[in-house]
């Protein structure tokens, strides 16, 4: 025998003592519990953090881990079967079944940044999936018999099929081999595609992606949407191009193991400091006005937007009914404003807040771009599979949709389901399918003519549909109106931003005498959050996840009474003013109001905030000023009801002075209904109006005859 072979045999048996030593120290509970309740927990979950700790065998083994991972699993099974870390009789057959799964790897290799030296080694990647296939077992150990009854197992690996040849009996020539489904293995496999982070990308480049192959109890883990940090063996496979073998080879990885990120509210971790700190701060007395101070404090002013903003990122709370329907309990809030006025600042902030937020540009979003796309790709080996769009993936966040009146009106249309129920219904290539969008809708809009005009109505003035409109829980009128000492508290709060800015970056390159931490702090002191955004996030989670307040009585009132004293503004010749919408949106918002000081119940305190926020947004968006009351149907039809009244008046008039044919003069129409009341200019237009829908015809100069 060689000498050197003995050498290494013992090196292979001190590997096998060195992990059982480490796993009967560090992993026994669960060796245990895998032992006693197989096969429904089969993989061993070691964290590599814990196995680096381990003395300096630790170090040897997790760096051989990176470099040879396939070796590591053999001896990881080789321990427990020779040491007998499994107490079970059939630990001999359950071992080779046993997944070894590493967790937690200290370094993160990018998705660009992969390359040829990295495979076969062990890698962890983070990034966001862009989609699954579905579920599917996968063949890995072939049985094939020959007509004379000779058996032939033959291992599968990932991608192509492999048959033999011929019989693998040495004396049989038989060629014609069948697959024997019974005595084949069989595991479940699903691929997964990542694309990577936003957040780390440059300029123009576009995300990568990369193909996971998930197996066994990894398998439907996963979501479209979810931020994963997957580890693997980093693998490769031939390009085919039409039957030639290519002299490139396409990456994937076997996947190991999947760590979910911050999934939604529920994921955020928190501490018992923190739970203590959060306690502490919902206690303070200027609790509302810190919080509003906390978003975006780069931006001056709109105390009563950031209000508003604050109370959609707790959002009021979703109620499931007896009969199975459901309420939503997220807040949609509208912000149209002049240009400049910081709204796709205000916009891109609430999404670093939200633990998931998504920013998408109405201009440059498509209908399936924001809820679903179908798509025909090789990933789901030809068939159609989704892809999650902007609203699906923002699902238990903030939505914030900038520029949404330069949307294509088709693409629009897609909102209205997405934001009243919540969900999004597919009929495509054969896909049907509803889709969860359980998201807080922030949208920005400019007015149509790209500023507002103080003496049109703010209906005309947004390019979008009312259905639509309606749906929005707050719409802000953000107007830019000039006043000397606004202006002035502006231009100061802009500049001493720049300014530091400018003092930060200068002492970066040439430190300057006498600036150092604590002055820089001084200097951003208003520029500064007064709540830490990391504290403020955990503070969301944590009201999101134990705050679930019940309205008293009083508050209940309260909000019944205003209800009741809007309803009542309307008599038959007044438009109605409100609808069941806007009370459902009163009720959300007090909710939302009472989770962020973590209140128990809904007081009347958080009533009569609202009832203020809701008013201020009514008085701007639905007052009718030539009728002096507030007029919903202005946002809900985009037609106020002054304005049907007149439609209905000129097309009574038609029809009463027109001649046989039904022909009337336009200038005899205007001098009737001018004598009504009406205003001249006002009649024109809608004269014109109904002739442009086609209500109307005008078969010679002049003359009028209704269709």
């Amino acid at each position: 025998m060689n000498p050197d072979d003995d050498d290494f045999d013992v090196e292979v048996v001190d590997k096998s003592k060195e992990w059982a030593d480490f796993l009967s120290k560090k992993y026994k509970q669960e060796i245990r519990t895998i032992g006693r309740e197989f096969p429904y927990k089969r993989s061993l979950i070691i964290n590599y953090e814990t196995l680096q700790k381990f003395g300096k065998t630790g170090v040897k083994l997790a760096d051989e881990l990176l470099s040879y991972p396939n070796k590591v699993f053999a001896e990881v099974r080789d321990a427990l079967r020779a040491h007998n870390l499994l107490a079970r009789k059939d630990a001999h057959d359950i071992i080779p079944r046993i997944n070894i799964r590493f967790v937690n790897l200290p370094r993160k290799t990018l998705v660009r940044d992969i390359r040829s030296e990295q495979m076969n080694t062990f890698v962890s990647v983070d990034g966001i999936i862009r989609k699954t296939t579905e579920v599917r077992p996968r063949i890995v150990e072939a049985v094939f018999r020959c007509p004379n009854g000779h058996m032939t197992l033959r291992e599968q690996g990932y991608g192509r099929f492999v048959e033999p040849e011929s019989c693998g009996m040495a004396d049989c020539t038989q060629k014609r081999l069948e697959l024997v489904h019974l005595k084949s293995k069989f595991v479940d496999a699903q691929k997964i595609r990542i694309q990577e982070t936003p957040e780390g990308l440059r300029g123009g480049e576009q995300p990568q992606i990369l193909d996971i192959d998930a197996t066994d109890d990894l398998t439907g883990l996963a979501a479209p949407g979810d931020r994963v940090i997957v580890n693997g063996i980093l693998k490769s496979i031939q390009r085919m191009t039409g039957g030639t073998k290519s002299t490139t080879f396409d990456i994937y990885l076997d996947c190991n193991s999947i760590e979910f990120g911050e999934k939604e509210f529920e994921e955020v971790n928190i501490t018992e400091e923190d739970e203590a700190a959060i306690l502490e701060l919902s206690q303070d007395p200027n609790l509302y006005r810190k919080i509003a101070h906390s978003i975006a404090p780069t931006i001056y002013g709109n105390e009563d937007v950031k209000e508003a903003v604050s109370l959609q990122l707790f959002g009021g709370i979703a109620k499931e009914m007896p009969d199975g329907s459901t309420l939503r309990g997220d807040i949609h809030v509208l912000l149209v404003g002049d240009p400049g006025i910081a709204k796709s600042q205000l916009l891109r902030y609430v999404v670093k807040l939200s633990p998931r937020g998504i920013y998408t540009s109405g201009k440059s979003a498509t209908s399936a771009g924001l809820t679903a796309a179908a798509v025909k790709d090789e990933f789901g080996d030809g068939k159609w599979t989704l892809e999650a769009g902007a609203l699906v993936l923002a699902d238990m966040g903030v939505a914030a949709v900038d520029e949404m009146d330069k949307m294509q009106k088709d693409d629009r249309s897609s909102l209205h389901e997405a934001m009243e129920q919540q969900t999004i219904s597919i009929a495509k290539a054969g896909i049907t399918a509803t889709l969860k969008t359980r998201c807080a809708l922030l949208g920005a809009a400019n007015p149509k003519l790209g500023r507002f005009d103080e003496y049109v109505g703010i209906s005309e003035q947004i390019n979008m549909p009312p259905s639509l409109l309606s749906r929005f829980d707050l719409i802000f009128i953000m107007t830019d109106k000039s006043d000397k000492q606004r202006d002035e508290a502006i231009a100061q709060h802009i500049l001493k931003a720049h300014s530091v800015g400018e003092l930060i970056m200068q002492h970066k390159k040439t430190p300057i005498k006498g600036v150092d931490e604590a002055y820089i702090l001084k200097e951003l002191a208003p520029v500064t959050p007064e709540i830490d955004p990391v504290m403020f996030r955990k503070y969301i989670a944590y009201a999101k996840r134990n705050a679930f307040p019940i309205i008293t009585q009083e508050a209940k009132e309260t909000l019944v009474e205003y209800y009741m004293k809007l309803r009542g503004l309307a008599s038959p010749d007044k438009p109605v003013p409100v609808t069941a919408r806007q009370l459902e949106a009163l009720v959300r918002l007090a909710e939302a109001s009472a989770r962020t000081r973590l209140s128990t119940s809904i007081e009347r305190d958080d009533a009569i905030r609202v009832i203020k926020i809701v008013d201020n947004c009514l008085r701007k968006v639905a007052y009718d000023p030539q009728t002096g009351s507030f007029d919903i149907d202005k946002i809900i039809t985009g037609v106020s009801k002054q304005s049907r009244d007149l439609i209905r008046s000129i097309k009574e008039t038609i029809r009463q002075s027109g001649d046989d044919t039904g022909t009337a003069r336009t200038d005899q129409i205007i001098d009737i209904l001018s004598q009504k009341g009406f205003a001249r200019d006002a009649i024109e237009k809608q004269i014109e109006s109904l002739l442009r829908g086609g209500e109307a015809l005008s078969p010679r100069n002049g003359l009028i005859k209704l269709i």
